[in-house]
């Protein structure tokens, strides 16, 4: 399964796309992560479902420094 994620709020500058790096990682997923020009965080995901709702449930927290804002996810064929 695939699905897109764009992440809102603080989350640039506060190592959101390294730390989002080390949980996929741990969730078995492959994933890319990249800072969009509107100051938003994506990432683009692709493994079991129950990994990317896990994915999903830690991207709504984030790391320590960060402030999410909003989630909107995608999923994809």
């Amino acid at each position: 399964m695939k699905a897109r994620f764009v992440v809102r709020g603080h989350v640039q500058g506060v190592f959101f796309r390294a730390t989002a790096s080390e949980v996929g990682q741990k969730l078995g997923l492959r994933l890319r992560v990249w800072n969009r020009e509107d100051g938003a965080v994506e990432c683009a995901a692709e493994g079991p479902a129950a990994a990317l709702d896990q994915l999903e449930q830690w991207l709504h927290r984030g790391p320590p420094h960060a402030r999410v804002d909003s989630v909107d996810r995608t999923d994809e064929p």
